[in-house]
């Protein structure tokens, strides 16, 4: 697993638990305890720190955002694993460097992580949350296709097993 996407799983994971418990445990110490026991050797943490220090921060309006861009699911509505892993797609979307974290691999790594972690239906539903804000912020209108066009090939390899 390369080293950014093991982390965005470290974070994703330390996300889950810390929403999962109502925000009550300290997120720093549930990362080092995941970054331990999910990322021995991992030499590269402060793409993590950068993610969890900028997703706490910008919570609300993360979430506000989740909010506008699907408005027929409330925030506490979308499955925890699902509402995290837009928030990590969301903030490398809107405050990552671009030049580091181009915004068609931050949606594709969300996708991902929806695929490994969550529900059959969870990569759909996230592609069409962040494809709606990159859209938003005057993205193309060809990643999304891309990805529906993937979605639906992917569909018929397993249709086809």
């Amino acid at each position: 697993m390369a080293s950014r996407h093991l982390s965005r799983s470290i974070v994703l994971q330390s996300l889950y638990e810390w929403d999962f418990y109502n925000c009550k445990p300290a997120l720093k110490s549930i990362v080092e305890r995941n970054i331990k026991d999910f990322g021995p050797g991992l030499e590269e943490l402060g793409f993590i720190w950068q993610l969890i220090e900028g997703i706490e921060k910008h919570l609300a309006e993360l979430n506000k955002i989740i909010e506008t861009a699907a408005p027929e699911w409330p925030l506490a509505q979308i499955a925890v694993i699902d509402r995290n892993v837009l928030r990590i797609g969301l903030f490398e979307l809107l405050y990552a460097d671009k030049k580091e974290v181009p915004p068609k691999v931050a949606i594709n790594e969300s996708i991902e992580l929806a695929k490994t972690f969550s529900g059959q239906t969870s990569g759909k539903f996230v592609n069409g949350v962040l494809g709606t804000v990159y859209k938003e912020l005057g993205g193309d209108k060809e990643q999304a296709d891309e990805q529906e066009k993937k979605d639906k090939e992917e569909k018929l390899e397993k249709e086809k097993k």
